[in-house]
This record gives C-alpha cells, sequence and structure tokens, in this order.
C-alpha cells in the first residue's frame, strides 16, 4: 500500500496519495488531516474527479446527523498501465487497472536476442491488441514498466552491456514507448521487479526482502524499508558474478567460478548433458528432476547450497526478514531450498536468522510482468507526476 505523504502543504498529487492508502475517506477527512482550507480541498478533489482519478460515491461515511458526507475512492475504469516482463525466449505483456488488477495479458515465445527492433515492435502490437481486448483507447494508457534481463542504468532506462541481449547496449527503450504512446517507460532489471511484486502482493508487511531469481542466470532484488533498492547506477544484487569458494568454472563474464556458473540453470543443465541425460536449458533441468532422476536432484541441491552459501553473506550484512527464491529453478523448490536453507542456517548469524524466512516464489511465472505494472503505477499516481497531469490537462 502506499504510504501517505507529508500534508503541511499538500497539493492534489498527496491528496490522492491519502486516499490510495487509506487515511482519508472524505472531503472533510482530508482537511482535518492536511490543514487545508474547504474551499482548497474542493478544488483539489473537484480536479481529480475531473481527470478520472477519484469517484466521490453517496455511501454513508459515519454522518451523525444532517446530509452524509460522500465517500472518495481512486476511481480506475477510465485509466490502465502495462506491465512488460522480456525473458531471454518469452515476452509477457500484462494491462492493469490502477488497483493492480489484470484486465488482459498475452505471454509469447520470443527471443531477446532478435533485437530491440522487433521485441519492442511485437511489444508495441501486443499493447495495441490488449488495449482493444480490455475495450480502452490508447489515451487511456497511463504509464509502462518493462523488466529486461540484463543490467539497466535506471535513470536513463537503458541497458548497459546485458550479457544475453545483443543489440541492446544503450538502446532507448523509453524513447520507444514515449513515441509511439506518448507515456513514460520506466525500465528495470527483471529481478527487482518481480522483488517488487512479491512484496507488495504476497509480503506486504514485510519492510526488508531479497527476492532471488535462480534461472538461467542468478540475480537478486533488494526491498529495503518498503523501497526497491537499486543502488547508485542500479546494478545493486547483481550476486550471480560473486565468486563461489575456489571453483574455477569458467562464467560468460569473463571470469570464473561465478555462482551463475556454478549454480545457474544454464550450467546445470550443461553438467547434466555431459552425462548424456537430455538437458539443455533450466526447464529441462526441473524436468528431470520431477521424473526423479537422482543426478539432477543431487545438483539442483548442490546448487541450492551454493546459493545459500553466498546469500549467507547477504543475510548477515542486511539482516532482511524475508528471502523469496524464485525463477525456473524454483518450480523444483523442495530440492532447491533444502539446499539453501541449510546453508544458510549454518552460515548466518543467529540474530539474523531469528525471524528469518526462507520461502518460495508466490507470485509465480507473471512475477515480472505484474511487478512491472505496480511500477508503472506507482510512477501514474505518485504526487508529482499527478499534479504534472492535471497541470497538462488545465493548460
Amino acid at each position: 500500500m502506499p504510504t501517505a505523504p507529508d500534508v503541511s502543504s499538500a497539493s492534489a498529487g498527496d491528496v490522492l496519495a491519502l486516499i490510495r492508502s487509506g487515511s482519508v475517506e472524505t472531503r472533510a477527512d482530508i482537511a482535518r488531516l492536511t490543514g487545508l482550507a474547504r474551499s482548497t480541498v474542493s478544488q483539489r478533489v473537484d480536479a481529480l474527479i475531473a481527470h478520472g482519478f477519484v469517484d466521490e460515491d453517496n455511501a454513508d461515511g459515519g454522518s451523525t446527523g444532517g446530509r452524509p458526507p460522500r465517500r472518495l475512492q481512486l476511481r480506475t475504469g477510465e485509466h490502465a498501465v502495462a506491465g512488460v516482463d522480456l525473458g531471454a525466449s518469452h515476452c509477457r505483456v500484462a494491462l492493469l487497472d490502477l488497483t493492480g488488477a489484470t484486465l488482459a495479458q498475452r505471454e509469447d515465445p520470443l527471443s531477446i536476442a532478435d533485437g530491440p527492433q522487433a521485441v519492442l515492435g511485437h511489444v508495441e502490437k501486443t499493447l495495441h491488441a490488449l488495449l482493444k481486448e480490455a475495450d480502452h483507447a490508447p489515451q487511456s494508457l497511463q504509464a509502462i514498466g518493462v523488466g529486461v534481463p540484463g543490467p539497466v542504468e535506471f535513470t536513463t532506462g537503458r541497458p548497459v552491456d546485458p550479457p544475453i541481449m545483443p543489440g541492446w547496449h544503450q538502446y532507448p527503450i523509453p524513447e520507444f514507448f514515449a513515441d509511439r504512446f506518448g507515456v513514460r517507460a520506466l525500465v528495470d532489471n527483471d529481478v527487482n521487479v518481480m522483488a517488487l511484486a512479491e512484496q507488495r502482493l504476497a509480503f506486504p508487511e514485510t519492510r526488508y526482502l531479497l527476492y532471488i531469481k535462480v534461472g538461467t542466470g542468478i540475480g537478486c532484488g533488494i526491498i529495503a524499508d518498503g523501497r526497491l533498492h537499486r543502488g547508485a547506477q542500479g546494478s545493486a544484487g547483481d550476486i550471480g558474478h560473486i565468486r563461489v569458494a575456489d571453483d574455477t568454472e569458467p562464467c560468460r563474464c569473463g571470469n570464473s567460478g561465478c555462482l551463475e556458473a556454478v549454480a545457474g540453470g544454464a550450467a546445470l543443465a550443461r553438467r547434466l548433458a555431459e552425462l548424456g541425460l537430455d538437458a539443455a536449458s533450466g526447464s529441462d533441468v526441473v524436468r528431470l528432476v520431477k521424473s526423479g532422476n537422482r543426478d539432477a536432484v543431487r545438483m539442483v541441491r548442490e546448487a541450492g547450497r551454493a546459493v545459500g552459501e553466498v546469500l549467507a553473506g547477504l543475510v548477515n550484512f542486511f539482516n532482511p526478514d524475508t528471502v523469496v527464491v524464485g525463477g525456473a529453478l524454483a518450480a523444483v523448490h523442495d530440492q532447491l531450498l533444502a539446499g539453501v536453507r541449510e546453508a544458510v542456517y549454518r552460515r548466518s548469524h543467529p540474530l539474523a536468522t531469528h525471524v528469518l524466512r526462507i520461502e518460495p516464489s508466490r507470485t509465480g511465472e507473471n512475477a515480472a510482468a505484474i511487478g512491472a505494472g505496480i511500477l508503472a503505477i506507482e510512477h501514474a499516481l505518485s504526487p508529482d507526476q499527478v499534479d504534472r497531469t492535471l497541470a497538462a490537462a488545465a493548460g
């Protein structure tokens, strides 16, 4: 849930934030909480209603006599956002209303290596189709969130030397969508938006959460005090290239012994293939584990221990109360989490693990698309953006 803003000089955007957070229900509540004059409150609320951000119904808001106050609530019918999940071999697009409810969604096989023009062109067509399916005009779109499988400089929204995204380095993804839809596009690493979805939807009371994605690669999304933590340039959480003990397995980054090269889905599939098994990807590893293959089960548990060794250091340093494990290999979380928990509880300080829970992802395969949509919602409904939208409409 959004937090209530500073109300000392509440703008229309601040008033909307108060309504979203449940801090106020009526115009009188707003006046009491903010100290604004009733005429100013009416001006703010009327502008929000006129632009379709707020509804005001006739339900009883707790009146003790006379005309009952009219209750204010977020209006969702006329606005939408999009969440886009670009994976190594798939594209998921979700159209959401401003509460985060899914209006329409679609998933297609698509290789990120096809390059930005082909991939983003596909997203553009898909988004138009979803808007039509949901009976929304393109003008109803307020913002777009995009998760990509590589490092992103969040301030510019541009990928930076992404290992599995040839042709995407410094590509202006936000400008692509701004030119076609006239709205802001926020681009982030896919693990970050997964962490956002997990915390907002599955663990809303958790303030300190780590989301570990164990798929082809390995990454970590960080929620600190309820906020997504990206670091100075956007590369926080890149744990896949932390060295694991004295392992010398070569990594695609050019170094050796990286966690990803030891415990990632692609690495496990390669080792299983060397044993003569049919394995080319993390999904094949999952299939072999589910079929009871002993080598696959053993390797996944060992991978969990390797992840746990790195995670133990993070737990000691960051002291989260929740660790969520997602990604392709989380589909066999019994084996994977057994190894993770074994290493974390052995290597971490007792105080750091006193209330720690290590859980499989609850948002599943839609985590990145929904998380990207939440990123878009939180931008579209931020006080500054709401104020800019109203100012543009008034001008």
